[in-house]
C-alpha cells in the first residue's frame, strides 16, 4: 500500500506538496507538460507506483510488465533540461539513488509524445554513474547538511 502523502512536499523536488503537484497527475488528470509527466514518474518510481509508470508509457515503447523490487532508493531528481515543440517533448534529467553506503545517478534524455491530449513517455537514452561526495559537499539525500554530518 502507498502511503498518505498529501500533506508532504512532492518528492519530485518542485516544491509543492504532493497532492498539488504529482498527486494530481496520479489520481488521473493529464500532466500538462512533458516535464510535468517526467516529474511525476520518477515520484512513481519513489512511491512504487508501477502501474502509473506502464500507464504513461506509449504504447509502442511500453514494456509488457514492470518489476520495482530492487529497486534503489531515489532521493532527488533535477531537471536540467526540458522542451517542448507541438506534440514531442523532451526531457533531460539527473536522479539520484542511495544503494547501501553508496551514491549513484541515473541521467537520461527523455523523448515523450503527445496523443490525444495526454503525455507519454516514449524512449530514453541513459548513462549511470557513482556519486562520490566530499566530506564539506552537500549531502546527496537533499537534506541541506554537509555530506559529513547526514550521510557517511
Amino acid at each position: 500500500m502507498i502511503p498518505d502523502q498529501s500533506n508532504s512536499l512532492c518528492p519530485c523536488g518542485s516544491g509543492k506538496t504532493y497532492q498539488q503537484c504529482c498527486g494530481l497527475w496520479h489520481q488521473g488528470k493529464p500532466a500538462p507538460s512533458p516535464e510535468a509527466l517526467m516529474r511525476s514518474r520518477y515520484t512513481a518510481f519513489v512511491q512504487g507506483r508501477a502501474e502509473y509508470l506502464l500507464a504513461t508509457w506509449h504504447p509502442d515503447t511500453r514494456p509488457a510488465d514492470l518489476g520495482l523490487e530492487g529497486s534503489p532508493e531515489w532521493v532527488s531528481l533535477q531537471i536540467l533540461d526540458s522542451t517542448e515543440q507541438g506534440s514531442r517533448g523532451t526531457v533531460h534529467f539527473r536522479a539520484v539513488y542511495r544503494a547501501g553506503d553508496s551514491w549513484g545517478y541515473l541521467e537520461e534524455n527523455s523523448d515523450f509524445v503527445r496523443e490525444d491530449g495526454r503525455w507519454y513517455y516514449l524512449s530514453g537514452e541513459t548513462r549511470e554513474g557513482q556519486l562520490k561526495p566530499g566530506r564539506n559537499e552537500p549531502c546527496p539525500c537533499g537534506s541541506g547538511k554537509k555530506f559529513k554530518a547526514c550521510c557517511r
